[in-house]
């Protein structure tokens, strides 16, 4: 019984690490692709843009739909075939002559990044004990955070020191020994009743989206369009407070708060439930966001990047444990998965439209102070309406 309960099996620990290195490949390449737009191809900042939007319609894609197709193509082959193509979509970067090359080659490498993500996102879980599942997420999710923190860092200094095509043929090479470890990792394949590849093989909207879900990505949705406004706005915010030389240390932060604070929010979530998580995730990132709209020094502005980090990145790896646990149905996992990180997804993309639009009407800190309004109405609807999961 004590080896189930074991954690950090094999499996795990190399699942989570071709999540990390996805994702930092990922990070890497965002950092670049603005710069590849204006100084190489001569783009306008909302061209720019665009190649950066465009990547995100791709993952969304990949997420519907590999989502609903995961388990009827098998999880091995889609972690396997996605892998291949993430790692040929991302050398077509060092061939570049248009933006409309650009578009195509930002899709397609946002499409295979969603499809591997999809795939590693559900094949973690055959590795995770039930009775471990909270803490297990957030573990996993961590490599996530990490890969956030380091890859920009990275990016930006590589970008400084040397070339894009440098920056290409590392993210390449990173990728290349994913891929041969995703070749040898042993993935099993669910076998599915004639119902279940029926109800996969349909085009009904419950086949893409899980109605048990649709919830917490809803809550998803509008913390990740919280968030988004620090994605987007913080570097242009710190320069109107004077904070420049002390802003790169506030995803440090954010990124330690994490680290050390995932696995014991994973141990809570275990324990005493998801309520015992999430409730404490709406209100720090409400107070962090609060707090960054009256920052005046360095302290506050470290401050309000440890609260969020504790909201934020709290709510991202728990907001995935429920959606597991809303959806006991293993061969809908995938489509649990989807319909989570597209409410999340969807936050962060749309955000710096909507809050780009407010910005006219209002300067940093008030947008920042309404920011903080949104966790709170997450939580009045979490309490109003989510009824957990039935066991």
């Amino acid at each position: 019984m004590e080896g189930k309960e074991k954690l950090f099996n094999k499996g795990f620990i190399s699942i989570t690490l071709v999540n990390f290195l996805v994702f930092l490949v990922y990070y890497l390449l965002m950092v670049i692709i603005a710069v590849v737009a204006q100084e190489n191809l001569g783009a306008t900042l909302s061209q720019a843009g665009l190649a950066s939007g465009i990547y995100v319609i791709g993952t969304l894609l990949a997420r519907l739909y590999v989502g609903k197709k995961l388990e009827v193509l098998g999880r091995r082959q889609t972690l396997r075939v996605g892998i291949v193509l993430y790692f040929i979509t991302t050398l077509m970067y060092l061939y570049m002559p248009s933006l409309m090359v650009l578009y195509i080659v930002r899709l397609l490498n946002g499409f295979f990044y969603g499809t591997v993500s999809t795939a590693t996102n559900a094949i973690v879980t055959e590795y995770i004990p039930l009775s471990r599942r909270g803490e297990g997420i957030n573990y996993y999710g961590l490599s996530t955070s990490l890969a956030a923190a380091i890859g920009p860092f990275l990016g930006m200094l590589l970008l400084q020191a040397t070339s894009i095509d440098f920056i290409v043929m590392m993210s390449s090479v990173i990728l290349a020994f994913t891929v041969a470890g995703c070749l040898m990792l042993k993935v099993n394949n669910l076998d599915l009743t004639k119902d279940q590849r029926a109800l996969a093989d349909s085009w009904k909207i419950n086949t893409f989206i899980d109605s048990k879900v649709v919830f917490i990505a809803t809550i998803a949705f509008v913390m990740g369009l919280a968030y988004s406004s620090v994605l987007s706005f913080l570097a242009s915010y710190v320069e109107t407070i004077d904070l420049v030389s002390v802003s790169s240390f506030f995803f440090v932060v954010y990124a330690l708060v994490i680290t050390v604070t995932r696995p014991m929010a994973g141990r809570i979530f275990d324990r005493y439930g998801e309520n015992s998580v999430m409730y404490p995730s709406y209100l720090f990132l409400a107070i962090g966001l609060f707090v960054l709209s009256i920052t005046t020094s360095a302290w506050e502005l470290l401050f309000s990047g440890a609260l969020i980090g504790l909201g934020y990145g709290t709510f991202m790896s728990n907001g995935q444990a429920v959606a597991l646990h809303l959806e006991k149905d293993v061969s809908r996992v995938g489509v649990a998965l989807s319909t989570y990180f597209v409410g999340l997804d969807l936050g962060i993309g749309v955000g710096p439209y909507v809050l780009g639009a407010l910005r006219n009407f209002v300067d940093f800190k008030q947008m920042y102070l309404i920011a903080a309004v949104l966790p709170i109405i997450c939580g009045i609807l979490y309490k109003l309406f989510y009824k957990g999961a039935k066991d």
